[in-house]
């Protein structure tokens, strides 16, 4: 078993499962969507797109691309949320938390293709 591979798995897993935990519970209520879930998202997310910088094959390419538009969506959701919260008079209103929602939204799909992709590769490997 090659460490290596379990490891790029597990963090590309974990993007997605942590991304849908933060994803899941009414759009607009702040009760359902806790900053440290996205904040965690974040951070695994960052981590599976370093581990895929390795791979210079297409598919690494394209399972690169869309650990990028993963990572963009989810800082833009954590800027939309610090900005509400830190600069604005809103805080956490039910506007506020609909687009950070919607924005981890966006991610949670670009990590649904990255791990259908590489579902796609591992089934297509020979021995």
């Amino acid at each position: 078993m090659n460490f290596e591979k379990v490891a790029f798995g597990f963090f590309i897993l974990l993007a997605l499962t942590l991304n849908f935990g933060f994803f899941l519970g009414d759009v607009d209520n702040p009760d359902h969507h806790d900053v440290f879930e996205l904040f965690a998202a974040i951070v695994v997310n960052l981590i599976a797109t370093v581990l895929k910088f390795g791979d210079r094959t297409h598919m690494g390419a394209v399972l690169l691309a869309t650990s990028l538009v993963a990572d963009l969506q989810l800082i833009a959701a954590a800027a939309v949320w610090a900005v509400a919260v830190q600069v604005s008079d809103a805080g956490t209103d039910p506007a506020t938390i609909a687009s950070v929602v919607s924005l981890s939204g966006g991610a949670l799909l670009a990590n649904i293709a990255s791990v259908t992709l590489l579902i796609v590769e591992t089934v297509t490997l020979r021995r």
